[in-house]
Parts: C-alpha cells; structure tokens; sequence
C-alpha cells in the first residue's frame, strides 16, 4: 500500500464532514481537559501536600458520573443526543470558569475544588455516553466506525500528550488559574464545530415506559450479553485498579524527579505519547476481528508496564514504562469500545454506553479513593505495583473464558457480515 494510501486508511472517518468537525473541535477542547486535570491535581497537592486528598479530589469529581450514568443513559437514549452535547459543553465551560475565577483571585480552597469537580462530574454522567453514543451519528458508513472509535482514542491521547506539557509551563510561569481559563475557552471550540454540524434526524420511539423499566432492561441486555458483559467487566477492573495511577503522579514526581511542575507534564506526556501510538495502530487496522485477543495483549502489557514502572527510580527508564502503559491502557479502552460498539443494538446503544461510561468512568473514583488511602500506608510505589499485579489477575481471568466469548460472538459477526455465513448442515450429518 503506498504512502498516501495508507494515511487515507488511517483517517477514513474523517472523509465524513460532521466527524471532521467534531475531531476538530474535540482535539482544542480535550487539551484543555487535560491542561486543567495536571493543575488541579498540582494545586491540591500543593495545598495539601496529601496523597489522600488527591484520591478524594478524583473520587468527588468522578462518582457523579458512577451514579447517574444509568438514568443518563435511558435519557440518551430518548433524547437528541446533539443538543445534550452543545448543554453539556457549555456546563463544563461554565465550570473551568468558575475554577479559574476562585484560583486568580487567590480564594481557591480544597473545598472549592471539591465542589466543582463534582458537578463536573455530574454534566460527564451525560457528557459521556451521549457522546459515546453520537459517533455513530455522524458516520455514514458503518464501516468506518472502528476508525472513527480509534480516532477518538487518538484526539484523546494527542491532547494527553501535548495538555500536560502545556499545563507544566503555565503553572510554573502563571500559575493554575491561567490553566483553568485556557480550558473555559477551550470549550467554544467544541461548541461551535457542533453547531456547523447537519444531523439528519433519528428516528425515536415513543416514549410508553417508565425510565426505571427502560434501565432495568438495559441491564438485562447487558448482563445478558457474554461479550459484552466480559469486557465491561475487565474494564471496570483495569478502571478501578489502574487508572488511579495518574492520581499519584504527583507523588513520584516529589520524591523522586525533583518535585518541579515541568517533571509532572514530561510523565503525563510520556503516557500520552504511549497511547498516541497504540490508537493509531489500531486506527490503521481494517477489521474488528482479533480485537477480543488484543484486549488481552494490551490488558497484560498495561498490568506489567505498572508494576515494573512501580520499581524504577530513574526518569531514563520510568519515561519508557509510563509509555508502554499508556499504550496497553489505551489500546485495551479503544478495543473495548470499537467490540462494544460493534455488537450493540442501536436502541440500546446509550445504555450501553452508560454502562461503558459506569465501568471506565464510574469505576475510578473508587479505585483513586483507595490508591490515595493505600498510597498514605504503604506509600505510592507499591500502591502502583499492586494494582498492576491486580490488572494481570483481571486479564487472566478474561483468558479463562475467552473461549465462550469467542463463540457468542460469531454469529453476530456472520449477521452483520463481517464473517461469511456458515455452510448449510446436510441431513447426513
């Protein structure tokens, strides 16, 4: 394949005009995103100097989403999932606002940060898998949609990369505040590649149920599922135990890498270059096929990459580890999606992806709140080893029943026509 060709392959979803605007308008966004998630991880640390509160912090501002991404996602569901995300944009603008507002006048206090984080968390409970969800709204061609899932892996991990970065030269230079009004701004630019979008209406059914019976069948269908309840599951696991290692950057970066704010954006940005690689990887791949052994693969690079990470003490080989991590992380969470995605129905896709959302999201806060206690009593390094320690024990036990998996889902496959039919059953045999 030449050169040309290949990137053509590599960016197929973006041939589509409303996926090019939403990439383009997320890509300004998320940076500020992650601009704001490095300085409010900095300013409390530096408030507190608490490892437990930075567990706390993460816990207040991603509970929220735990709770009330099963409601949202009926709603999804039922709702134009286009203006739900110009309201929630808009919310989280108003939000990064407020933060820079408390933290330039010098008022800013843990409990300020406490708050705000929340109700950040409250507007990602729809945030989340309305836009999970809307993906497929604006790709024509279904054929596309594992590009599409990649890319958006991939937006997320350049802003990983380059946020970070960002974020340790403006506290260093201007302090956190400035981190929090860049990310306001941010805001107008996912605003306004949404409102240039042309959405053909989607069809919805009345609404003849409670939300209540609506969630109650979207759990069934889920718990139901074996492919999709095992990589929820796995998800949630690698959520709860791995995650919260970027919680504790800040502690590695103080005993270790000479406690300076630029030392935390090179290890935030080491992950993000990891990740960066990994969804561009699989954003070149053609097929959903072999994605289900490549959540292994990439589970069990994430698992090790953590626990060897855990036991460095020197930059020239903690950078390395921190970008095999991202890498196995991020490829595990874009396989899971694309899988996910593939095999749902469309009228319970936002369901779904609020149990997506509760597994990935939802399962955070509880795995920071407990890194952030555990981190207090054994300290940072071996909290780190033992969720990675817990990752690999997760991914093994998906190996166990990677068989069933496997066989759930080639009939679907063979529906939708990704695997050719199976040959007729003769009456001899």
């Amino acid at each position: 394949m030449s050169a040309p060709a290949a990137l053509s392959n590599l960016v197929r979803a973006l041939h589509h005009r409303n996926y090019r605007l939403f990439f383009a308008g997320q890509v300004t966004s998320l940076i500020g995103t992650w601009i704001t998630r490095v300085a409010t991880s900095w300013l409390v640390f530096r408030l507190t100097h608490s490892a437990f509160l930075l567990g706390i912090v993460s816990f207040a501002g991603q509970i929220p989403t735990f709770l009330g991404a099963p409601i949202a996602g009926v709603l999804v569901d039922r709702w134009n999932r286009h203006r739900v995300l110009v309201v929630t944009q808009a919310l989280a603008a108003i939000q990064s606002a407020l933060l820079a507002a408390f933290a330039l006048t010098h008022t800013i206090t843990v409990w300020h940060v406490l708050v705000l984080v929340a109700i950040q968390g409250c507007i990602n409970a729809f945030d989340v898998p309305a836009r999970q969800s809307f993906v497929v709204e604006m790709i024509e061609d279904r054929a596309d949609l594992p590009n599409a899932i990649a890319l958006n892996s991939s937006m997320v991990n350049s802003a990983r990369l380059l946020g970070p970065s960002v974020a340790g030269v403006l506290i260093a230079a201007v302090g956190e505040g400035w981190c929090f009004a860049v990310d306001a701004v941010s805001y107008l630019a996912v605003i306004a590649s949404l409102l240039l979008m042309r959405i053909a209406p989607r069809a919805r059914p009345p609404v003849t149920r409670e939300v209540w019976a609506e969630l109650a069948e979207g759990f069934r269908y889920v718990a139901g599922s074996v492919p999709i309840r095992s990589i929820l599951l796995l998800l949630a696991l690698i959520s709860f135990a791995g995650v919260p290692y970027t919680v504790l950057m800040p502690v590695f970066v103080a005993a270790y890498y000479g406690n300076a704010p630029h030392m935390l954006g090179v290890l935030m940005g080491a992950i993000g270059v990891g990740a960066l690689g990994g969804v561009l990887w699989l954003a070149a791949r053609r097929s959903v096929l072999g994605l289900g052994r490549m959540i292994m693969i990439s589970g069990a690079t994430f698992g090790a990459a953590l626990i060897a990470f855990s036991l460095a003490r020197q930059l020239w080989l903690a950078v390395p580890l921190l970008a095999a991590a991202g890498a196995g992380m991020m490829m595990e969470l874009a396989a899971s999606n694309t899988l996910i995605q593939t095999l749902v129905d469309e009228d319970k896709r936002g369901r779904t992806m609020a149990f997506y959302t509760m597994a990935f999201f939802g399962m955070a806060p509880f795995g920071s709140l407990a890194a952030g206690l555990l981190a207090g009593w054994i300290g940072a390094p071996a909290t780190v080893g033992a969720c990675g320690a817990l990752v690999l024990v997760g991914v093994a036990l998906f190996l166990r029943h990677y068989g069933a998996l496997r066989t759930a889902v080639r009939p679907i496959y063979r529906r939708m026509g990704i695997l050719p039919p199976s040959p007729p059953v003769s009456v001899e045999e």
